[in-house]
């Protein structure tokens, strides 16, 4: 053996308890065996008494045995390997360990302790050995008995609490550590004891008594100890640490469902609270949110920050407690002033996180218009840490998150620190992209609103409602809408139309339309008119912008192919006149409930080329209500055929309801699902009939006489009607507007009297002109007449018909009492 290897094996330590004894005299002859090492070598007493250590060890060590006992001479011991040869002829490589018996009496003085070696020499572990291993590990291990009372520890274990080993002799876990679960603990230990199965990684978290304000995780491993006869004799126990491995998984954990569930609408509050639902309690007792006002409205923060001099509000948008004793006074919905200097407006200011182990050390700081009440009430709350993080996204500031610990749990740290960052980072851009949305959001619902009328307007040719579902539910807008204008001579527009594709684009073109629909009205055109100027309009609009006329795969930016029916309704005498370019005919619902389909001619869309547009005409009963609609009404493709549509819309119109409004409503929701694949609009309007007490009208001869006749005839009937007060504009208008027919117009001449809503009078002629109001001098003997009938009355103009013209005028009776 090499002196390396020598001074290797002299390092371990020895088992008394499994070595063979006997005795060697000064020269290293065998004066005494014993029974051990006769079962060892296989040597009697006899034989192996008297015999020299040389004569027992293997040729291969034999001639080193005089150096050996010259130094255990020297050194008063030795210890290390020797080849023995056994009784049996057969070697064994022994560990020896040689010491003084000088105390003895008799001849002998050396004592010979052999050990045999199971495994390769580098890896022999004595008893001693293993013992010093496991009382210096730095894995914490004991025993417990069969009642699982401790009957030996190492000292890694006082690391967890419970004191030193000696001072855990004849306790329990629960007497050592209780704030374990150790009901848990210890019915792991009696499994194993009853079973004999070994329990290797059992997790436990809770709190020690060496650190009792900091929740801890260990893993156990459980092995039963058993005797020679294979009975129980008790438990040996590992404990390891991984707290930091399990806070780690933690922080991943509470990162991942934050992942999960922050962001899910966009609603800005909402997904503001998603924050605190998510940090309560994991991470903290308390969490508030406060975003900027303007962060709220959805309009763009200031980007300079606060400079830190003057009081900043914001609004409360989240908050969660574990304790429903601590919540805040602030609840959500209401502003919060923090005070200049205090830790929050620091942290708008710098745009840092800041944390403080003990609240209280801070009242000061926070002053009495903290959000949560006075500073000084924390701590008799319990609220004692506090953690600040400023929400930010893309580099601006949108408000503050403060998270709360109470006294129990332990302070924030560092790492506490840097996950609370992550956790409102990922909150804070789910935040501005709601934040973003609503801004969006708003602008489209403004543009819809300023698109489609706020409400319809008041006349009395009609009762109206309305109902409009786009497909776009996230922004609500839509290419479909519809309008009711009121005409002269008491008629009124019934105006569905759609455009094709959906959101803000088509929105937009929808607005080109609309507007363009109700300045043809204005012109009392025919509804075959009014769709050729569209038609016009929207072909040019297009040709000027290099869009192709191809109402397929038309851009949705455009008007092309775009659909539209076009209603006069005039309730004198129950008259309709309609057309449509690329649109669904409309339904008639005739007072007794039966339901027809206007036969109306399809004309092209809107910009695509085609035919001219082909009016109808037909008389309504009063109180039929006429369904105008957009295609998104009925199911189109594999879900409903084609001829099926009307039908199941007649089903529909057919099914009384307490109101038109609600008819309209009930209409929609039986026919299209709660997400449409296309816009909807539906326009209902029930017709109603003006009395014979509600107009007059006299045939006038071509005399310059009858003007002073007409004026008269208009008075009587503005008595009858209790509209004195009316005559004298009344009786201008009338000379005005005859003395123009005499003057300017041939054929028959007749003057009509509306009352409504307002005096409406009208002469008729035959002329195909229309009169121009003129600005006369001063110097001037004419000309006056039109300019002082515009100046009289609330509206005027001129509308044609195959016959001639109508010259008509409005006078306002909204003011007036009947």
């Amino acid at each position: 053996m090499g002196t390396h290897e020598e001074r290797d094996v002299a390092r371990r330590r020895f088992d008394v308890a499994d070595a063979a004894p006997l005795l060697l005299d000064a020269a290293g002859v065998v004066t005494s065996w014993s029974s051990q090492a006769q079962r060892m070598l296989a040597y009697s007493a006899t034989e192996a008494v008297g015999t020299r250590l040389a004569d027992l060890v293997a040729a291969e060590d034999a001639g080193r045995v005089p150096e050996l006992i010259e130094r255990w001479r020297r050194d008063g011991g030795w210890a290390g390997l020797l080849s023995v040869r056994r009784g049996d002829g057969r070697p064994v490589r022994l560990m020896v360990r040689i010491a003084s018996t000088e105390e003895a009496r008799g001849p002998s003085r050396w004592l010979a302790l052999l050990s045999e070696m199971t495994e390769a020499p580098g890896w022999d572990m004595p008893r001693a050995v293993l013992e010093q291993m496991v009382a210096h590990s730095p894995i914490g291990i004991a025993v417990v008995d069969t009642d699982l009372r401790c009957v030996w520890s190492n000292a890694a274990l006082a690391r967890f609490g419970g004191g030193p080993p000696q001072s855990r002799i004849g306790l329990r876990v629960a007497d050592v550590q209780p704030g374990y679960d150790t009901e848990a603990v210890e019915a792991q230990m009696r499994h194993v004891l009853a079973t004999g199965e070994t329990v290797i990684g059992y997790e436990h978290v809770g709190h020690v008594r060496s650190a009792p304000h900091r929740e801890t995780a260990h893993v156990l491993s459980f092995t039963r100890l058993d005797d020679e006869q294979g009975h129980a004799m008790g438990i040996y126990y590992t404990v390891v640490d991984i707290t930091a491995h399990h806070r780690a998984r933690q922080r991943l954990a509470l990162l991942d469902r934050a992942g999960e569930q922050i962001g899910r609408s966009l609603d800005i509050v909402r997904t503001a609270q998603e924050l605190p639902d998510v940090a309560v309690p994991a991470f903290a007792d308390l969490v508030v949110v406060d975003l900027l006002e303007s962060v709220l409205r959805g309009a763009e923060p200031a980007s300079e920050t606060p400079d830190g001099a003057a009081p900043v509000r914001l609004r409360r948008a989240g908050r969660q407690s574990a304790d429903a004793d601590v919540t805040g006074t602030v609840t959500i919905g209401e502003d919060v002033v923090y005070p200049p200097g205090s830790p929050p407006i620091r942290c708008l200011v710098t745009g840092r996180s800041w944390l403080e182990e003990r609240l209280d050390r801070l009242a000061p700081e926070w002053g009495t218009d903290s959000p949560e009440g006075p500073a000084a009430t924390f701590p008799d709350r319990g609220v004692h840490r506090v953690l600040v993080v400023p929400v930010r996204a893309r580099g601006v500031t949108l408000g503050l998150t403060t998270f709360f610990r109470r006294r129990h749990q332990e302070p924030f740290d560092e790492d506490d620190l840097h996950l609370a960052d992550d956790l409102v980072s990922r909150a804070a851009v789910c935040v501005d992209n709601a934040r973003r949305y609503t801004r969006e959001r708003e602008a489209a619902l403004a543009l819809q609103r300023n698109l489609l009328p706020h409400r319809l307007p008041d006349q009395c040719a009609v009762d109206v409602a309305a109902c409009y579902r786009p497909a776009d539910e996230l922004t609500g807008l839509g290419g479909d809408w519809y309008d009711l204008i009121p005409l002269s001579g008491a008629r009124v527009a019934l105006v569905v139309g759609e455009v094709p594709g959906h959101g803000i684009d088509a929105a937009a073109a929808m607005g080109r339309l609309r507007t363009a629909v109700r300045t043809l009205a204005a012109l009392d055109l025919t509804p075959e008119e009014v769709l050729a100027h569209l038609d016009d309009l929207v072909a040019t609009a297009a040709r000027e912008e290099g869009v192709e006329p191809d109402p397929v795969g038309a851009d949705s930016t455009q008007a092309v192919g775009s659909g539209c029916v076009y209603v006069i309704y005039d309730p004198v005498d129950g008259q309709c006149s309609m057309a449509a370019a690329g649109h669904p005919a409309p339904a008639v619902v005739l007072p007794d409930g039966s339901v027809t389909f206007v036969d109306l001619p399809q004309g092209a869309p809107l910009g695509a080329g085609g035919p001219p547009f082909q009016a109808v005409e037909l008389a309504l009963v009063k109180g039929s209500t006429l369904a105008l609609h957009t295609d998104g009404l009925l199911a189109r493709g594999t879900q409903w055929p084609a001829d099926t549509d009307r039908d199941r819309l007649r089903r529909a119109l057919e099914r009384e309801a307490p109101s038109l409004d609600l008819r309209c409503r009930a209409v929609v929701d039986a026919l299209i699902p709660d997400r449409p694949h296309d816009d909807v609009a539906l326009l209902m309007a029930r017709t109603r009939l003006l009395g014979d007490d509600q107009v007059a009208d006299w045939d006038l001869p071509a005399d310059p006489a009858i003007v002073s006749e007409a004026r008269k005839e208009a008075t009587r009937q503005l008595t009858e009607w209790n509209l004195e007060e009316l005559a004298f504009i009344t009786e201008l208008v009338v000379s005005e507007l005859v003395t123009n027919a005499l003057r300017y117009a041939t054929g028959p001449i007749r003057l009509r009297l509306i009352k409504e809503r307002a005096l409406i009078c009208e002469v008729y002629d035959g002329g195909a002109t229309a009169p121009h109001l003129r600005h006369p001098r001063t110097t001037d003997e004419g000309g006056r007449g039109l300019l002082l009938v515009s100046q009289f009355t609330q509206r005027w103009g001129t509308r044609f018909t195959p016959e001639g013209k109508i010259i008509w005028a409005e006078q306002s009776l909204t003011d007036t009492s009947e």
